[in-house]
């Protein structure tokens, strides 16, 4: 992301796992804890660099938090082969287990790395606290995303682009009008956020510096 990314491997589930750290660089000091990111999906091209993933990293950084960007097994250096989320949840939650086993903790994702996000999310919920959660382009219409646990709501930030043809706007509601879950709606913004992503790392920012409810 910068000459400052510092990239290394940890062992994970199937393997190495290769991973990127940002570290906090908020203009108030204040460094509040540590966010991992989940790319879009490795069969199509997706990994820790994606855009997207990128902007969200700047984002955390910009507010306090160290990122944590990490590719799933099968995509870049990382070990194994694509596991249709079941073993991509195990990659994410071993990045938490190793490089944030403590302290604040935030969890976001775009595209196949929501959804893959929101099956961490719920895993770690009973055990950990999760201060911030961020889903964007959430292919809800692809994938099982996990309903999130109700206490999560007011922590939660969902993203999605009105003229998406990747995932349609539809699918993001249908999956989060039962929760009640509110959705951010950019005004013909694409699955990639082409020409916004200045905006989306604006939403993002402003959800992760507004005072916890």
């Amino acid at each position: 992301m910068n000459a400052q990314t510092e990239r290394f491997t940890i062992t994970g589930p199937a393997g190495i796992l290769e991973v990127a750290r940002d570290l906090a660089a908020g203009a108030d000091g204040v460094q509040r804890g540590t966010a991992i990111i989940a790319h879009p999906h490795p069969l199509f091209a997706g990994t820790m660099d994606n855009k997207v993933v990128q902007t969200l990293a700047r984002a955390f950084v910009a507010s306090g938090w160290t990122a944590l960007r990490f590719n799933f097994r099968g995509v870049g250096q990382s070990a194994g082969s694509y596991d249709e989320g079941r073993g991509e949840r195990d990659d994410f939650l071993a990045v938490v287990e190793q490089l944030a086993p403590q302290g604040a903790l935030a969890l976001a994702g775009f595209s196949f790395g929501s959804f893959v996000m929101s099956h961490a999310l719920t895993e770690l919920w009973s055990r950990r606290q999760i201060d911030k959660a961020v889903f964007v382009g959430t292919a809800a219409s692809r994938f099982t995303v996990a309903t999130l646990p109700p206490e999560a709501h007011e922590r939660t930030l969902v993203v999605h682009g009105e003229a998406d043809d990747t995932v349609p706007l539809s699918a993001v509601m249908d999956w989060a009008r039962p929760q009640i879950l509110p959705v951010t709606v950019v005004p013909g913004g694409g699955h990639f956020f082409h020409g916004q992503l200045p905006l989306l790392k604006g939403l993002v920012t402003r959800h992760l510096l507004a005072p916890a409810l």
